[in-house]
């Protein structure tokens, strides 16, 4: 049983900056892909950055430059630091975990004030 439990989110102003942890437990292979999406509404979840165990990154082309992940393999955490936050970055943020199927945090709400 894998379960990931995020932290972080929340209120803040465009131009500001939030940060999102995420834990994973479990039966968690030593290669993996742990990352973030993200649903909008009215929009479709997307992809948002990801992390290989190797160290492979992923972004989202709208959040190149301002958000960077990182993760501590053995701790099984990954973290989203989110900068120059705009209205448009306002959704729900999912970790994700991937191993060889997809696992899901129940998401943390994002909102960016104009």
């Amino acid at each position: 049983q894998v379960q990931l439990v995020e932290s972080g989110g929340g209120l803040v102003q465009a131009g500001g900056s939030l940060r999102l942890s995420c834990a994973a437990s479990g039966s968690i292979f030593s290669r993996n892909t742990m990352g973030w999406y993200r649903h909008a509404p009215g929009k479709q979840r997307e992809l948002v950055a990801t992390m290989s165990s190797g160290g492979n990154t992923n972004y989202a082309t709208s959040v190149k430059g301002r958000f960077t992940i990182s993760r501590d393999n053995a701790k099984n955490t990954v973290t989203l630091q989110m900068n120059s936050l705009k209205p448009e970055d306002t959704a729900v943020y999912y970790c994700n975990l991937w191993l060889g199927r997809h696992y899901w945090g129940r998401g943390t709400q994002v909102i960016v004030s104009s």
